[in-house]
């Protein structure tokens, strides 16, 4: 019985492990036959195009559809965006809210040339948004600040990833102008 009992204690233990485990922001049917991998940094104003002009129709035609899911990556470009990105994935159950909000409004953030200015600066735009999050434990979270690094490191070495944005769709770089149109016409082309 004692056996039995140490067992569970360790089973449940790794399970909470697994749970308690970073997750990528995704959006779509986690099945969907088609991943779109998207390596961005959330300083880079072409990334912030694609989540205001692209990633919508995208949403609505391929994502709430089941057809696609597209996974978010961390490819950060500068000290902001590694505190930004650090920010978005701190709390997984708000993490897409957090992106689209630092997306639409990176002028409001996106600077700062010290990174104490930075940090106030994120911390400044977290309060008028009205996001709730622990921001001194997030920025300060090693395990999340490696999620993020790892990201970038990950996507050079995997998709040698060298600027932002950059698709992935099921597992190939996609090469073309990243605008609705062409990835709807190489997604329709996967159905």
């Amino acid at each position: 019985m004692k056996k039995i009992l140490i067992f569970l204690i360790l089973v449940f233990g790794l399970i909470s492990n697994v749970n308690a485990e970073i997750k990528r922001i995704i959006s779509g049917n986690e099945n969907a036959k088609i991943t779109i991998i998207a390596y961005e940094s959330l300083t880079c104003s072409h990334c912030a195009n694609f989540h205001k002009d692209v990633y919508p129709q995208l949403k609505t035609e391929y994502l709430d559809t089941g057809l696609a899911k597209i996974e978010f990556r961390h490819f950060p470009l500068d000290y902001a965006a590694l505190q930004a990105a650090k920010l978005s994935q701190c709390q997984s159950d708000n993490s897409l809210n957090i992106l689209k909000a630092l997306y639409s409004n990176q002028k409001k953030w996106a600077k700062g040339s010290t990174k104490e200015e930075v940090n106030e600066n994120l911390r400044n735009f977290f309060v008028s948004e009205g996001i709730n999050i622990d921001f001194k434990k997030c920025i300060n979270d090693k395990k999340v600040e490696d999620f993020v690094i790892n990201s970038r490191i990950n996507g050079a070495k995997d998709y040698e990833i060298n600027a932002t944005p950059t698709m992935i769709i099921n597992g190939k770089k996609f090469e073309k102008a990243l605008n609705f149109k062409n990835i709807k016409n190489y997604l329709e082309k996967m159905i």
